[in-house]
């Protein structure tokens, strides 16, 4: 990996950079294709599904019984941590629970009722690696939001991962389904004979569920298009190289197609920095992994003209993960408007919030941040609109109510009106 000037960009490397889809559009037809059989064969295309992508045979794919015993017999030192998270991903979301109001308004009574969604199904990703995490950042927010069925879908296995199912159990959730891949999504937003059907899916995941979650979307709702992991720190020539590369690794050891990028109005600093990737690549678990998301054209490290070009850039790319390493770290963040979540210093890693600040890890990419936050209490609740009129307040309203409708040639609405005033 080596440095690149951000002035010296052409057009078609700037798209790739900005306009990523992490090969979303790819997959979308046969995503389509496997939604479809789940929502007409139910459970048997789940087991074929699981058979032919798994290589694994699936017998009960209700497995919600196994989380309690595998709660039980994890290490000591595991659950702990699970515990420690859950509390405070729970802590950081109670302080999110909205609160009923009712005003009045120049006579009027109007107000604002919140109510959970009753049904949610939460997707947890598997196969390569297991993410209990994402358990607690979609499992803990439901249950905070007061969500009547919590439905935990992950993917199948010779052997389910015993920290992933501890941790349903930890969380909260109420059903968990050996079911991966666009099939999961497809399962959770039709339902199958075992599977119950949801009224919201949300969580993480790879470029083929988040194309299922873009293909049901309408018949079911989803909390946003989350896919492959992705980090932008912004840095100055008072970083830790090795601090910063520690963050691209981390973030890109999730999934080939994760976009990660640094960016710095200092060159010296930017080659350090491809210094210390290649040096903390070395004997590295996931290193293909790791290698193919470095290479992507959606990833790299930059230097700008200036600390505002940097920012500039750092905004375009609406990261889902935004770290900020730099002396004046508070003067970049009043700049930032968009990304999914930020982490200011050299010591809050991106990995802090993955796991145990409390802070949600589910969270937009693909530049969603430019128009929405990540998973919160928010997600899981609905509002309504409460209103109480006497009748000084309807005949002060009177006037414009019955002006509006006949302007609208909607006579019946204005009659509702004129009718309570008939002698």
């Amino acid at each position: 990996m080596e440095s690149e000037a951000l002035a010296d960009l052409g057009p078609a490397r700037r798209r790739a950079l900005f306009e990523r889809d992490a090969g979303i559009d790819a997959v979308r037809d046969d995503v389509r294709d496997i939604v479809s059989r789940v929502r007409e064969e139910g459970d048997a295309a789940l087991r074929e599904f699981a058979s032919e992508f798994d290589g694994v045979e699936v017998g009960n794919l209700d497995v919600s019984d196994q989380a309690e015993r595998a709660y039980d017999e994890i290490d000591d030192d595991v659950r702990d941590a699970i515990e420690t998270a859950v509390e405070n991903v729970r802590a950081f979301h109670e302080a999110q629970l909205p609160e009923d109001w009712t005003r009045e308004f120049d006579g009027r009574e109007l107000g604002r009722r919140f109510r959970p969604v009753e049904r949610v199904g939460a997707y947890v990703p598997g196969g390569a690696a297991t993410y209990p995490s994402s358990v607690v950042m979609t499992v803990v927010p439901a249950t905070v939001a007061g969500v009547e069925q919590v439905a935990v879908a992950t993917p199948p296995a010779e052997e389910l991962n015993p920290v992933t199912l501890a941790a349903c159990h930890a969380a909260g959730a109420d059903r968990v389904y050996a079911a991966g891949g666009a099939q999961a999504i497809a399962a959770l937003a039709y339902g199958t004979e075992t599977v119950d059907r949801t009224q919201l899916v949300v969580g993480p995941g790879n470029k083929w569920v988040t194309a299922a979650k873009a293909e049901v979307r309408g018949d079911v709702e989803i909390d946003f298009l989350a896919g492959p992991s992705e980090v932008c720190v912004v840095a100055d020539d008072t970083c830790t190289p090795e601090f910063v590369a520690a963050d691209l690794l981390a973030q890109a050891e999730h999934d080939p197609n994760a976009s990660v990028v640094a960016v710095t109005d200092d060159e010296a600093t930017a080659d350090a920095v491809c210094d210390a990737v290649a040096a903390g690549l070395e004997g590295r678990e996931r290193a293909d992994v790791i290698e193919a998301a470095l290479d992507s054209d959606a990833s790299g490290v930059f230097h700008a003209r200036s600390m505002s070009e940097a920012v500039l850039f750092a905004e375009e790319y609406a990261a889902e993960h935004l770290s900020v390493q730099a002396a004046e770290d508070e003067a970049v963040l009043e700049r930032i408007d968009n990304a999914g979540s930020v982490f200011l210093g050299p010591y809050t890693p991106v990995a802090a919030g993955d796991y145990a600040t409390g802070t949600n890890h589910v969270l937009p990419t693909n530049a969603g941040a430019k128009v929405q936050g990540g998973l919160s209490v928010d997600t899981f609740v609905r509002a309504s609109t409460v209103q109480r009129l006497d009748e000084g307040a309807l005949a002060d309203l009177r006037d414009t109510v019955t002006t509006l409708a006949d302007a609208e040639g909607l006579e019946a609405h204005e009659r509702s009106v004129d009718v309570r005033f008939d002698d």
